[in-house]
């Protein structure tokens, strides 16, 4: 009983700070990021990128004057209406995300301005906006907005969750609850060399797909359009939003060996995630002699391999 009468007192803390209630605050936040994206993303994408709109960052992932343009604009909407919420961008520092982030009893915003910029410099119509909401070490609310489908996912922690206003539930079968039945969502790029070999010389699925996007990832398992998932490096603001929208959903995920995709930290996550318990379950198996395991050495706790998930 304690333990949901504390989440309670936060929840009952968290909306009488943010002064709405949560419909409100649906309508309002789909207003920021849609009317965001139409002015700052859409205009790009369709116009095309120049040379000078495109840069590197020092791990050779692309940012482009849209990401940046997109996160400030954001941002300030934001905190027009909560000026001491702040918000945890992905084009921000590192320092300051950890001290946004490590900040004592306050919540926060965690914001990709454009997840799957990739897609979005070459013209391939798979990016999204992702904005979530920690506070007290939980996600209470989570958008994903894609502007070239005009589609808004959305999910407030014990809600449900929505696709443009309409309830989704992932659990309902539209085929037989078995992974050869399966559509598969897999990002090969990020899996151990001996998991992505049999998956691809052995499929247990019924067909692959691979679309560049994390935070829309998620919410395409969550509308059922895949039924299972796998990625090998998620960064705080690839899954937050995603993961909170697909639990809300029905669908279920973990880790690699097991633990919560959210565990307030920043640490990089793994994700094997399915929309049904059952093919949750095939999927794990299957999965599970494949998983890299932790090298420890004596008097050492610290995982010694790419990814602590």
């Amino acid at each position: 009983m304690n333990g949901v009468s504390s989440e309670m007192a936060a929840k009952l803390e968290l909306y009488t700070l943010l002064k709405m209630p949560d419909e409100d605050l649906k309508s309002l936040l789909f207003d920021i990021v849609r009317s965001t994206a139409i002015k700052a993303v859409l205009p790009r994408f369709r116009g095309g990128m120049g040379d000078g709109d495109i840069n590197y960052k020092p791990n050779s992932d692309i940012v482009t004057a849209a990401d940046t343009d997109m996160q400030q604009r954001i941002i300030e909407a934001l905190q027009t209406y909560w000026p001491n919420v702040p918000v945890l961008g992905e084009e921000q520092s590192r320092g300051m995300q950890l001290s946004i982030f490590n900040a004592n009893n306050q919540p926060f915003w965690v914001l990709d301005p454009i997840d799957g910029t990739s897609n979005f410099a070459f013209g391939i119509p798979y990016f999204c906006t992702s904005l979530a909401l920690i506070y007290e070490g939980k996600v209470w609310l989570g958008l994903v907005y894609d502007p070239v489908r005009d589609e808004c996912f959305y999910a407030a922690s014990g809600s449900g969750a929505t696709l443009n206003g309409i309830t989704m539930d992932c659990t309902e079968l539209k085929a037989p609850a078995n992974l050869k039945s399966s559509m598969a969502l897999v990002d090969f790029k990020r899996l151990p060399n001996g998991m992505a070999s049999n998956l691809a010389a052995e499929p247990p699925y019924r067909s692959q797909r691979s679309f560049g996007a994390s935070a829309l990832d998620w919410c395409w398992i969550a509308a059922n359009r895949c039924q299972i998932y796998l990625h090998g490096d998620q960064k705080l603001w690839d899954y937050t939003a995603g993961s909170l929208i697909l639990q809300e959903a029905g669908g279920i995920s973990s880790t690699f060996h097991g633990s919560d995709i959210f565990d307030n930290t920043m640490n990089s996550k793994t994700v094997i995630a399915a929309t049904h318990p059952t093919l949750f379950k095939q999927w794990h198996e299957y999965l599970d002699p494949f998983l890299p395991r932790p090298a420890i050495k004596e008097h050492d706790s610290v995982v010694r391999y790419f990814d602590p998930g």
